[in-house]
């Protein structure tokens, strides 16, 4: 066969500033047969009448349309059909960006508690006004003497949505314990749902209150010495506890290997004592 009014593949290539390889994979794929294949070197030639189809490919690729459904509407061409594929990848498209500026709140969610943390006040006992959210509660009696302690019940809470992050998890004492000064038994863990977290099990919602909070260098190793300087504060001000701690760890081995930087809040839901909680911040 003459080659003469046909083009390798290498001049195709660069007419339309794509690779060899996207050529050879359009090939593979059904999108685009060769006009002819030397069968003595295997030296693929392209003619004019594969051009019209490789300018469909790359434009609706520049969609982002899938491989096979090009195919499929080259081998089906129809005015219709590429209507209905228009309105279903502008569908997608959207849905994408919904997905998108999902991630992008979680994102800044993570930076705001980054640098909320990193801002810490450390030792210092106060009241603070904490907001309502929504929680997922797993209630079984655990003792923290390393970070990884925490590995296993946490695996309880995870699921296809990686949710399980440093600041989102934490660990609870009851308020029979607290009160007890019961401090290195805990007795549930939880994890903290954000609007933007799918989530499909059951969970709880925590109302808005205020609880008494310190927050120290250090994780849940140090966290006992920190109760008994909160549960020490709740009685002097005449507050009574009212539901579990909430103790989070909110820089640790997750985020650097520098103990020095760890950082981890508790607080505990108080009612009664007015007074003493005016002015203080809503976090």
């Amino acid at each position: 066969m003459g080659t003469k009014k046909l083009f390798r593949i290498g001049t195709v290539a660069k007419l339309f500033h794509i690779s060899v390889s996207s050529l050879r994979h359009y090939e593979e794929e059904g999108l685009l047969t060769p006009e002819y294949v030397d069968p003595a070197t295997g030296y693929r030639y392209y003619s004019y009448r594969q051009f019209e189809a490789l300018n469909t490919i790359r434009y609706l690729r520049t969609l982002d349309l899938p491989l096979p459904e090009i195919a499929d509407f080259l081998q089906n061409r129809d005015v219709e059909r590429i209507e209905e594929m228009l309105r279903q990848q502008k569908e997608a498209v959207i849905s994408r960006q919904r997905e998108l500026k999902r991630v992008e709140r979680k994102i800044d969610n993570r930076l705001r508690q980054l640098q909320d943390a990193r801002q810490s006040v450390f030792d210092e006992v106060r009241t603070v006004r904490a907001k309502a959210c929504r929680a997922v509660w797993v209630m079984d009696s655990l003792k923290i003497d390393e970070f990884w302690d925490m590995e296993a019940p946490i695996r309880r809470l995870d699921q296809e949505e990686a949710l399980i992050f440093l600041g989102k998890v934490g660990v609870g004492i009851s308020a029979e314990n607290l009160l007890a000064g019961r401090f290195e038994q805990y007795d549930g863990i939880f994890l903290v749902l954000e609007d933007e977290d799918e989530w499909s099990g059951e969970s709880a919602w925590l109302p808005e209150t205020d609880c008494v909070s310190v927050r120290f260098r250090g994780g849940h190793g140090e966290a006992p010495e920190q109760y008994g300087k909160l549960m020490g504060y709740i009685r002097e001000r005449g507050l009574k506890v009212s539901g579990f701690s909430r103790e989070i760890t909110m820089i640790d081995y997750g985020l650097t290997d520098d103990a020095e930087k760890f950082v981890t809040e508790i607080r505990i839901p108080v009612e009664g004592g007015e007074e003493h909680c005016a002015g203080t911040a809503l976090t």
